[in-house]
């Protein structure tokens, strides 16, 4: 598997400008049911996680007809997730949107407090030590 490279300079310019990116930022906790609406619900999950060397096409095409697109690429935005077809975009899409993201989006003090530590620290609690 190959390392994830940093988005370049004019990526990052075109994420900024990118209409998916700015309804995302519009769309930012706006809607917390979001999940609930999703096209994707009726889909099988694969179709949003396709293989590496598979296009992501089918998967891209399902998000534009979708209600929530935006919500669902701010949450991905939030979160950090890099892997599969969130909010209409692929994850090389999301890398440089994430730059663009992070400049634009302060964090949200209260959320962090109330998040806690990360979800893996979380889960290490939980694995009794041999």
């Amino acid at each position: 598997m190959t390392r994830a490279r940093m988005p370049r300079p004019h990526e990052v310019a075109a994420a900024r400008r990118d209409p998916r990116l700015l309804r995302a930022l519009q769309e930012r906790r706006q809607d917390e049911a979001w999940r609930t609406r999703g096209t994707c619900q009726s889909v099988d999950p694969e179709t949003f996680f396709p293989a590496p060397n598979e296009p992501a096409d089918a998967a891209v095409a399902l998000c534009r007809s979708c209600d929530v697109q935006g919500s669902c690429l701010a949450w991905a935005l939030e979160v950090g997730d890099c892997h599969g077809v969130w909010g209409g975009t692929t994850p090389r899409e999301r890398r440089a949107m994430l730059v663009a993201w992070r400049s634009e989006v302060q964090p949200d003090p209260d959320a962090v407090a109330e998040a806690g530590p990360p979800v893996r620290d979380r889960l290490l609690t939980l694995v009794p030590l041999s």
